[in-house]
């Protein structure tokens, strides 16, 4: 070996030993990862209307469920990030959601007023006075954050929709509507009509 190709192997071999882990195969770590995570509104990335939470305790499901609401009434309890519909008999189907941010949480009740399917999303003007980055209006479509479809909540801003990104459903992260999974969204629309009550709650009655 010349004394010009040592000096290149010494060379490659320091640049080697800086690079980050990741690079190296290694993975991430958990702490690193979580500030990584963006949890902001993400317009324009792409999330099909397939997306269900399959797995883990955010999967849609069968539950017991102890209410006096009637059938059809909608119950989000926001501190254990679920959402119900209530079927009778001490059972109801719980879906996995993405609910307020800490200063976004809210609770009362108030009824389904609208439905859409690919809603158009216009954000609020004091959205856009602490995110100025965000567009004034999306059409709707695979890329908008507010999903495959939108339930309306009474007379106010806020929604149950779907998201673009269903990597935050469990996770406190919006200006104080309730997201689930694309799929799951889909399958919420198919069984909530206009009218239907909505009980939001931080947590669930004693």
């Amino acid at each position: 070996m010349t004394a010009r190709s040592a000096r290149t192997a010494v060379l490659l071999a320091a640049l080697l030993a800086l690079m980050p882990a990741a690079a190296s195969g290694q993975a991430a770590s958990p702490a690193a990862m979580r500030e990584t995570l963006s949890i902001g509104d993400e317009p324009g990335r792409v999330s099909t209307e397939e997306v269900v939470i399959r797995e883990g305790p955010f999967a849609r499901q069968l539950v017991f469920f102890r209410t006096h609401e009637p059938a059809g009434t909608v119950v989000v309890h926001t501190s254990e990030r679920f959402l119900y519909v209530v079927l009778g008999n001490n059972r109801a189907l719980r879906y996995g959601i993405g609910v307020g941010r800490e200063g976004f949480t809210w609770s009362g009740l108030v009824r389904i007023s609208r439905k859409a399917e690919w809603p158009d999303w216009t954000p609020p003007p004091e959205m856009i006075q602490r995110q100025p980055y965000l567009p004034r209006f999306m059409a709707g479509g695979p890329g908008n954050p507010m999903g495959a479809r939108a339930l309306y909540l009474g007379s106010t801003v806020y929604r149950i929709h779907g998201t673009n990104q269903p990597e935050t459903i469990g996770h406190a992260v919006s200006s104080g509507c309730f997201r689930l999974a694309n799929g799951d969204v889909i399958d919420l629309y198919s069984r909530v009509p206009v009218g239907s009550k909505v009980v939001i709650r931080h947590a669930a009655a004693l």
